[in-house]
């Protein structure tokens, strides 16, 4: 990564010379002096992510044909490659799907016009500080001709935009407490009425953003050179290479050192594969009864209660962020803080298979099978590889992560034996997983490196896909079911 940008100094009465502060090649020496008037941009950051060296990521794009054909595509719907795509091209499958089902839920035909859309996304992203998303969506915004008013704040947009502002808050942060009556609220607001088809679109608009701030926070997504916060027009300090050169990625930054952290965290994932192997042995044994399934899935809903973030101070969103939303002090609590039990969602009784699923899609046509591929292909997606082990069933893994991220939001499954949890997720895990799926703008880079020291930065990637599309559907699972209540 780069170094950080070097406080802005007085240096109009100052003796010595720009080289002697920083290694500057004879070019960019000339193109910096005062009498060009030229003030030229530099990447903050190295690449599209803090946490993962640009030059695994450039590897998977440049050799991978399927990703360049998909990069090709987005790149021809929406004018650019965003670093969230070049991240998530380490999975080009499920980049394929993600892509097709943002550009539908964007672009294509729907309920909703295009400038509310992107006004949905800036409220979502809003809610978790994600100035990333907030300032890609108010350029696309402006871009459909959407009112410049508007981004003023909230209180500036229209009132049936406002209204979407209670769930918009719910949703992010705590999705049990929605009730058929918020979703009446907004269906019968006389003039400024949602319709049924108009409240999905907005629905998976809110759920898909929040959970794409997650990503973006998990995987420390940068800002494009061109965007806010992706740029400064100072060169910063080093000490052999010129800034053009750490521009290009020549550099020597210090990385997180990923061979001392192997070395520390040695059979660490041959251990994760015994629990597993022993696991699976105990299924074969022996099966526990339905009582005790239920036993198990309260004592993990509990425990995940006490699991905090190990950052835990305030995180205060800006102006630019908040004027986009209401209620700054609400966010996610848990609900052993308020004294009040967590109300379980039994999967069985509603579920996205079941349930969801055919009334997205009834609602509004295609939505509902892309996003059930998209989940289906985040849930399924494996190479059978674990670290540098071949050859691997992560079937269960897979399932511990979705399940866990479920049980925090209260939603249990009977078939599942949630003591299997506690043995595949250890604590600096579970702490990375609640706080990018209910605190991501608390998610730092120190807490992605501390769980699964031997992983490569592609299975780190893939966890936080099935953390994101988890999280999405356990938001649209209780959004769903109030519509559902006030529909029957």
């Amino acid at each position: 990564m780069r170094h950080a940008i070097a406080p802005s100094e007085n240096v109009e009465n100052n003796s010595v010379a720009v080289t002697d502060l920083f290694k500057i090649c004879t070019h960019c020496e000339r193109l910096t002096k005062k009498d060009l008037g030229i003030r030229i941009p530099r990447p903050l950051g190295s690449g599209p992510s803090r946490f993962i060296p640009e030059k695994e990521i450039l590897q998977v794009s440049k050799v991978d044909a399927r990703t360049q054909a998909i990069f090709e595509d987005a790149f021809a719907a929406l004018h650019r490659l965003d670093n969230i795509s070049l991240v998530m091209s380490f999975h080009p499958q499920y980049l394929g799907s993600f892509l097709r089902t943002q550009h539908y839920l964007l672009q294509m035909d729907g309920p909703l016009p295009l400038h509310y859309r992107h006004y949905i996304c800036i409220m979502a992203a809003a809610r978790h500080q994600c100035s990333y998303l907030v300032n890609l969506h108010v350029n696309d915004f402006l871009q459909v001709g959407g009112n410049t008013k508007w981004l003023n704040g909230l209180n500036e947009a229209p009132q049936k935009l406002q209204q979407l502002g209670e769930i918009n808050k719910i949703l992010a942060h705590r999705p049990w407490l929605l009730t058929k009556e918020h979703i009446e609220r907004l269906l019968k607001a006389e003039e400024h009425s949602w319709s049924l088809a108009e409240l999905i679109h907005g629905v998976v608009l809110l759920t898909h953003y929040h959970s794409l701030s997650s990503f973006t926070f998990g995987c420390g997504i940068m800002p494009e050179i061109n965007c806010d916060g992706g740029h400064t027009f100072r060169p910063p300090s080093v000490s052999q290479y010129c800034v053009c050169d750490i521009a290009n990625g020549n550099g020597h930054a210090n990385h997180h050192n990923d061979l001392l952290g192997n070395q520390e965290m040695c059979g660490e994932v041959e251990e994760l594969m015994e629990r597993m192997k022993q696991l699976q042995e105990c299924r074969d044994d022996e099966e526990a009864s339905q009582e005790e399934m239920a036993t198990r899935f309260e004592r993990e809903k509990t425990e995940s209660m006490l699991v905090v973030t190990s950052e835990d101070e305030e995180c205060v969103p800006s102006r630019d962020i908040s004027r986009h939303f209401e209620d700054t002090s609400y966010g996610y609590q848990d609900f052993s803080r308020r004294g009040e039990q967590v109300p379980t969602f039994r999967a069985q009784d509603y579920s996205w298979e079941d349930h969801g699923f055919s009334l997205v899609n009834r609602l509004y046509p295609d939505v509902g099978q892309m996003l059930d591929e998209k989940f289906q292909m985040a849930y399924n997606l494996t190479y059978n590889t674990m670290a540098t082990h071949k050859d691997v069933d992560t079937s269960m893994l897979r399932r511990a992560i979705w399940n866990y991220i479920h049980c925090m939001f209260g939603i249990r499954y009977d078939d599942y034996d949630y003591g299997e949890i506690n043995q595949l997720l250890d604590r600096s895990f579970k702490i990375y997983i609640k706080t990018m799926v209910c605190s991501p703008e608390k998610t730092t880079k120190r807490m992605y490196e501390s769980f699964w020291r031997q992983f490569q930065h592609s299975e780190k990637v893939h966890v936080n896909l099935l953390l994101m599309e988890a999280r999405m559907q356990a938001e649209l699972l209780y959004a769903l079911r109030a519509i559902t209540r006030y529909m029957t």
